[in-house]
């Protein structure tokens, strides 16, 4: 928008219903902070400041909010909505231009209805403009009292409200565009009432006592302008969030096999082609490319996914990159520092650490991986395990291209194993391996002749009738070989 704008978010309420310690603007939803949601969308219109007014836990709150360019106001005591704006007018000094409010609660509400009510607000050259809602109950909001030629005239409360005015259904969200004299305005404000508090919406008398025009933006979804009191209230954000996210998805060309069952929340990219089935969970700065194929029931957190990848079901990634063609699962873990290469392999129950597996490695099951290097092509048997630490530090290995690691076997970190080199099944690998050997580290097989027939004979000899009858048939069978 080429005139300047200000916006102002009321973030200082301290959200007793929540019953939290955590300020109420910072509980999230669909993965960010409710007041990061309300930024978000404010941000699209290009403010030139922004300015969010703490109060209850405002150290919590601006600590959340360092380094995102706004500016804070203190309201070290709660005295109302108009109190709340005067820390705001402070903080925004000579600004000469209009300014938005908004709360840092209500997470629903869309970028494109603020573009919508800053053109309305311009269009009609209006002093205040202010955002309301048809709702089909509108009990226990501010009611919309407009004129013959629909400007706004009140705004009444509903306790102060006639039986007649109880009757409108347009209510006030508590969302204005004001121009710049709102600046000077709310210092007129009194704190005459029963709570003894200023309240923004007495600005409204204010405007028209100095022949200022009011109008009102009607919002086609109510939803948007609800604020978050409650933990139930909380969910109800959830579920709209989650619903616009999957919608979003589905509309951009992505298959969920199950949106009712899929959370994904509003920081994820998804690509076109993908397939997400049943119970999927993505967070976090997650990005999937195209073509993925994600598995039922998969947890991915600040995970990456290139091009055609493919999760099996029961899958968690949290902090893993992972490039094209590779297949993960089912029930594979990647915790942080996980880098999987092209068409690299990790199957059941393996699960990789801070470890990165190059082009083509498999790791088909049943293995830890951690700290380690595994060079292109690397083999890894089942139940193999890099043992990574001493109680102490954590040590890396580093596997060579073309390497075989043996079923059941132990490389005790830090050692270096070159390139095809071999480990023999159930070896403990303590030191390094050169390239293109052999390595054997377990002790040597015993075999004692008749042992075991001596031994179920002692053992059956007080054992009850008829236990063990396999063994009982065995012996009677070869008694005569032992």
């Amino acid at each position: 928008m080429s005139e300047p704008l200000a916006v102002v978010v009321l973030a200082a309420g301290a959200g007793t219903r929540m019953v939290s310690s955590r300020p109420k603007v910072l509980h999230e939803v669909a993965g960010r902070s409710m007041v990061a949601h309300v930024l978000r969308a404010a941000r699209g219109l290009d403010p030139q400041s922004v300015v969010v007014v703490t109060g209850h836990g405002a150290d919590q709150v601006e600590d959340e909010l360092a380094g995102t360019g706004v500016v804070f106001a203190r309201q070290d005591r709660q005295l109302g909505t108009g109190h709340a704006f005067l820390q705001a007018a402070t903080a925004l000094g000579s600004f000469d231009g209009d300014i938005l409010v908004l709360y840092g609660d209500t997470p629903l509400v869309r970028q494109e209805t603020l573009t919508a009510v800053v053109a309305r607000h311009r269009e009609a050259q209006a002093g205040m403009t202010i955002v309301t809602a048809q709702l089909e109950n509108p009990t226990g909001y501010g009611r919309i009292i407009r004129g013959s030629n629909g400007e706004v005239l009140r705004i009444v409360e509903e306790k102060a409200a006639t039986p007649a005015q109880r009757l409108v259904k347009e209510t006030n969200s508590g969302v204005y565009v004001f121009d710049r004299r709102a600046l000077d305005l709310a210092a007129q404000i009194q704190n005459n009432n029963s709570a003894q508090e200023y309240y923004l919406t007495d600005i409204l008398e204010r405007y028209l006592s100095e022949g200022l025009r009011a109008v009102a933006y009607e919002a086609s979804d109510a939803t948007e302008l609800l604020g978050v009191n409650d933990r139930l209230q909380l969910a109800f954000a959830e579920g709209v969030l989650q619903a616009r996210s999957r919608e979003r998805l589905m509309r951009a060309g992505v298959t969920l096999r199950d949106p009712a069952s899929t959370f994904i929340e509003d920081t994820v990219t998804v690509a076109c082609d993908v397939t997400l089935d049943p119970g999927v969970h993505l967070s976090g700065a997650t990005s999937i490319g195209r073509n993925c194929r994600i598995g039922p029931n998969c947890s991915l957190n600040n995970t990456t996914l290139e091009e055609n990848v493919i999760v099996a079901g029961w899958t968690v990634m949290d902090g893993a990159s992972v490039a094209s063609g590779a297949t993960v699962g089912p029930f594979a873990r990647l915790r942080a520092g996980s880098i999987l290469g092209q068409h690299a392999h990790v199957g059941n129950f393996v699960e990789v650490k801070d470890s990165i597996l190059e082009a083509n490695v498999k790791a088909g099951h049943l293995a830890y991986l951690g700290d380690v290097r595994l060079r292109e092509e690397t083999n890894i048997g089942a139940g193999t395990i890099i043992a990574n630490y001493d109680g102490l530090n954590k040590y890396r290995s580093d596997i060579g291209p073309g390497a075989f690691i043996g079923s059941n076997s132990v490389i005790v970190s830090p050692v270096t194993i070159g390139a095809g080199g071999f480990v023999a099944a159930g070896s403990t690998i303590t030191e390094d391996v050169p390239e293109g050997a052999l390595a054997v580290a377990r002790g040597k097989q015993k075999t004692i002749e008749g042992w075991a027939f001596r031994f179920w004979r002692r053992l059956l000899a007080g054992a009850r009738p008829g236990a063990h009858p396999v063994i009982r048939a065995w012996l009677a069978a070869r008694g005569s070989q032992k």
